[in-house]
């Protein structure tokens, strides 16, 4: 078998994430196609296969910051940093799915601490190279002193605490992506990044994030939540309010990119600018969402004792998305960029893939998953606006149930607003309608 060829006949087999083949371990069933919530653990070289929509959105933003130069200047290089790579799937999704225009310019460093992960990727790496062969020397005048590690065809791999690894040397992207809370690394990310950078962090510990342990919740994030609808958004918020506040504490601030909830795990996506003057603002986005009688919300930046009681705060209470980044994340985007093509996929399978008919169309349909929904609310998710649960509407309403999502949009927009379905796992959308335009829209149609 083509995967037991590289030295040490690695046991195991193939699996296609994206256009990068990957090799699990023989103790790891194959993946199901889109998996939700988090996978069983089975060691070393373990693949989450539900991560795989997170990895997906880093590859297609950080391929857009090459095109369109928002993070660097035109021509500069991107110097892009996995503190917690583990076997490196997002780092070699970066090397072989980012179109190969941008290739030369784009410097990519891997570290983890545990040896075992860091020898499959580069074992895979070197079984299962890009297509695009990249030739960079280490920049040995970035580091205070000379990094332990290696470089694999465009990859460079080190071996390190990822708080010692982040504090040595400046970069304009860092992916932070630990198993839990990300807490304990991002006074680190925030400074291993350069003046202007762009930081994207994982957070798996919802029951915190949402309330649902409000010891961890108060511990780790210093915040209170409410279990209901909102706890999603307000987890996505609480997480950014963090991450915020501690830029803020280094004389930097931020400016969302893309905030979401994914299954069993948060994703916050941010520009990190240094300045003095915008860092000292960050209050100014810092509040609380407080429960109407309604059903409904408002934020507020200082609640009374009685809205504390019917709140969940401090969180973020500013726009969540970048309109014109996220407005870029369409289906046909995520297929040009990360597909297989029918070349690529029976190369692979030459290598020992095994991928059938329906493996291509559910692969599609995964990739697709990953910015459903994300261009249509762009616009929306980037200003002021209110989020509603379809489930909520006929008790808000007072109707025995609630009218398609869709017949609700045009209604709304025929009354002069916006609204768009926004990516999460229950039905929710997004709206600038008042909430008494809602509400009438909904009667009148049920």
């Amino acid at each position: 078998m083509a995967e037991e060829r590289d030295e040490g006949a690695r046991p195991g087999h193939l699996w296609l994430e994206g256009k990068t083949l990957v090799h699990l371990r023989a103790d790891q069933e194959r993946p199901t196609h889109m998996p939700r919530g988090p996978a069983k653990r089975t060691g070393p070289g373990f693949l989450n296969p539900a991560m795989a929509p997170a990895r997906t959105r880093s590859v297609l933003l950080l391929a857009d910051a090459l095109e369109h130069d928002w993070l660097v200047k035109p021509g500069h290089d991107v110097r892009a940093f996995d503190a917690l790579c583990a076997t490196g799937v997002r780092v070699r999704r970066w090397r072989n799915e980012i179109p190969s225009q941008h290739q030369q310019r784009l410097r990519v460093t891997a570290n983890d601490l545990d040896r075992f992960a860091l020898d499959w990727l580069e074992r895979s790496h070197a079984a299962y190279p890009s297509a695009v062969s990249v030739d960079h020397s280490l920049e040995d005048d970035r580091y205070e002193r000379p990094p332990s590690g290696q470089m694999h065809n465009g990859i460079f791999v080190m071996q390190n605490d990822a708080r010692i690894a982040l504090m040595e040397a400046a970069y304009q992207w860092v992916d932070l992506d630990p198993f839990g809370s990300p807490v304990n690394f991002l006074d680190a990310a925030i400074q291993g990044l350069s003046r202007t950078g762009f930081l994207e962090v994982t957070a798996t510990d919802t029951a915190a994030l949402t309330g649902s342990s409000a010891s961890s919740q108060h511990r780790r994030y210093g915040a209170k939540g409410i279990v209901d609808s909102y706890a999603h958004d307000d987890a996505v918020r609480v997480l950014l309010g963090l991450i915020a506040t501690t830029a803020a504490r280094h004389d930097r601030c931020v400016e969302p990119v893309l905030a979401l909830f994914d299954g069993h795990h948060v994703r916050v996506s941010v520009k990190v600018r240094r300045s003095r003057e915008n860092a000292s603002e960050v209050l100014n986005n810092i509040g609380w969402r407080i429960r109407e009688a309604n059903g409904t919300y408002r934020f507020v930046q200082h609640p009374t004792p009685e809205e504390v009681q019917r709140g969940s705060g401090p969180l973020w209470v500013g726009p969540l998305w970048d309109a014109e980044i996220t407005g870029r994340m369409t289906e046909e985007r995520v297929l040009q960029v990360c597909e297989a093509s029918s070349e690529e996929i029976d190369a692979a399978c030459k290598d020992g893939l095994v991928w059938d008919e329906r493996d291509k169309e559910y692969a599609r349909r995964e990739l697709c998953r990953s910015v459903r929904y994300i261009a249509q609310a762009a616009d929306l998710m980037s200003r002021e606006h209110t989020l509603y649960h379809m489930d909520d509407l006929p008790n808000m309403a007072g109707t025995g149930q609630a009218p398609k999502m869709e017949t609700l949009f045009t209604a709304i927009t025929e009354k002069g607003y916006a609204a768009a379905r926004v990516p999460d796992i229950d039905p929710f959308f997004v709206t600038d309608a008042p909430f008494e335009t809602v509400i009438a829209c909904v009667v009148r149609l049920t």
